[in-house]
């Protein structure tokens, strides 16, 4: 499992796709901004932008290490401290999102 996944899908939860069935909701496609874009479809393209980022510093790292000549050190690093910095910040977002779940679950109703 990639570290990616491993944050969408923490123990219990099946993943982004479920947000809906979360709390009885039935869908949260009406629950579009003046935007015309979800939350959900933001958060999944911000995720496959840092899978991505991963991926070609992965590459990056195994192009300098082979020495291919089109790859230089400074690059490959980079590479490696963008793809570092947008999982850390996606980290963030995920711990935000589930201490405002909790928050919300403890919630008096």
């Amino acid at each position: 499992m990639d570290p990616i996944s491993a944050l969408t899908r923490p123990s219990g939860v099946s993943g982004i796709g479920s947000i809906g069935s979360i709390g009885g909701a039935s869908s949260l496609a009406g629950l579009q901004g003046k935007g015309g874009i979800s939350f959900g479809k933001a958060l999944e393209d911000a995720l496959g932008n840092v899978s991505k980022l991963q991926d070609q510093s992965t590459q990056m790292a195994k192009d300098f290490q082979a020495e291919s000549p089109n790859v230089t050190l400074e690059e490959t690093m980079i590479a490696m401290q963008q793809s570092q910095l947008s999982f850390q910040a996606v980290v963030q977002v995920r711990n935000k999102l589930v201490t405002a779940y909790n928050e919300m679950m403890n919630m008096q109703v």
